[in-house]
């Protein structure tokens, strides 16, 4: 193997690793415990105080004042194997990331200032990433084996949005604008092969990046009084910056990469119809991951996100189900270290999610929603032959488990 070529695939599959994590992409299917039940359909049907990032306008059916606070417990299981040559020893070196637990936390707060003013504040995980390879055999124990042991990475990147969203209505019809800030934090540590002393490894890392950036939602709802309710949202991209991570590591072997990872724009529409106690909603959207920098650069391909739910209401409780449904922005592409980064990092490949969840009222004021989201297992096997390492293809096998549970309270 060409300790060059081999260099160069490292850096790149930490670079991804950055840039991965949750169900959409790197974005959570929905925010909060009621949307996650509803397969993340949010857009045209009202959670209340939740529904801030998923649609501001709606926050203008909040009766009065209501707090919810709660969070996700989120349990992905990633599984990583590099298929060799039939002629290289051993045939496979599979690992699984130890990156299999994380607490996603949110609170929000919605109020009635008057008959057509409503404003909140909140603060939510939206999504981020971890993998960790370092319980492994180890690096060091496997370079005279033909393994590489995923490099014993280990990468975490957090985010967390900070918004007031502002509400207008008049009648039947809602506006809202959402100012935000988002804050991320990212760190990268792995081993790599010396190019100066054969056999040895580095240890490569440069602590957290830190970084603040603003963006905003806007968001819009018409509803026809008889049951039928169309919503439509905008959410800007939020450019972050994690100095001496991403660019450091590729400068090592002489890349030039920044160290810009954007949230990618979205702009979406809702349609929701209520009769008695049901109510169906479906929600389409659309992830530019193709216009955003870091994630254009990897050859992210923008997803159409279709989410349906239903619930069944009674006076004091409800049930949900649903089904989110959007292809891998994570594709085969020509470039063999693309491919090999893409599925090596964290691969953002879940495509469909399974949900169910409830709500029951303790009281007049007082609600517990619970919510739980299985993303069945994806497959992606690419190429990666060219690269001359002795190996054919790359394989992720990817599925997720998540709990969620909110506390509300209405005064």
């Amino acid at each position: 193997m060409k300790t060059k070529t081999l260099n160069k695939v490292i850096v790149l599959s930490l670079i991804t690793a950055t840039t991965l994590q949750a169900t959409n992409g790197d974005h959570l299917i929905g925010i909060g415990a009621k949307a996650r039940g509803m397969g993340g359909a949010g857009i045209a049907m009202s959670h209340g105080a939740e529904s801030a990032l998923s649609n501001p306008a709606l926050i203008t059916q909040v009766e009065g004042n209501e707090i919810s606070f709660g969070g996700t417990v989120f349990m992905p299981d990633i599984e990583t194997t590099l298929n060799a040559n039939p002629n290289a020893l051993p045939p496979q070196d599979s690992h699984k990331s130890n990156a299999d637990l994380s607490m996603i936390p949110e609170v929000s707060l919605a109020t009635k200032v008057n008959e057509n003013f409503y404003v909140g504040i909140g603060m939510w995980g939206t999504g981020g990433m971890g993998t960790d390879y370092s319980k492994d055999a180890g690096i060091e124990k496997s370079l005279g084996q033909g393994q590489f042991n995923n490099f014993d990475m280990v990468t975490n990147l957090q985010m967390m949005q900070f918004a007031i969203p502002l509400a207008y209505k008049v009648e039947n019809f809602s506006i809202a604008v959402t100012p935000i800030l988002m804050y991320g934090n990212l760190d990268i540590n792995f081993k790599m092969p010396s190019r100066t002393d054969e056999g040895t490894v580095n240890n490569i890392g440069s602590g957290i990046a830190q970084d603040f950036g603003y963006g905003y939602n806007i968001g819009t709802t018409y509803d026809f009084s008889n049951g039928l309710t169309l919503g439509a949202v905008y959410k800007s991209a939020i450019e972050m910056n994690y100095d001496h991570t991403i660019k450091n590591a590729a400068q090592n072997f002489g890349l030039q990469m920044t160290d810009t990872l954007e949230q990618p724009a979205e702009i979406g529409v809702g349609i929701a119809y209520a009769m008695n106690q049901h109510t169906i909603a479906f929600d389409y959207k659309k992830i530019k991951w193709s216009d955003a920098k870091g994630y254009s650069d990897v050859l992210w391909e923008d997803q159409n996100v279709y989410a349906v739910g239903y619930q069944f209401a009674q006076d004091d409780w409800a049930l949900r189900v649903g089904y989110n449904q959007a292809d891998s922005a994570v594709v085969e592409t020509k470039n063999p270290a693309i491919n090999m980064f893409n599925l090596l990092g964290f691969p953002a490949t879940a495509e469909k999610h399974y949900t169910v969840g409830g709500t029951y009222a303790v009281n007049e004021q007082l609600t517990v929603d619970l919510a739980y989201v299985y993303a069945d297992k994806s497959t992606k096997t690419f190429d990666i032959s060219q690269l001359k390492m002795g190996m054919d293809s790359i394989t992720t096998e990817h599925s997720e488990n998540s709990v969620s549970f909110q506390l509300n309270y209405t005064f």
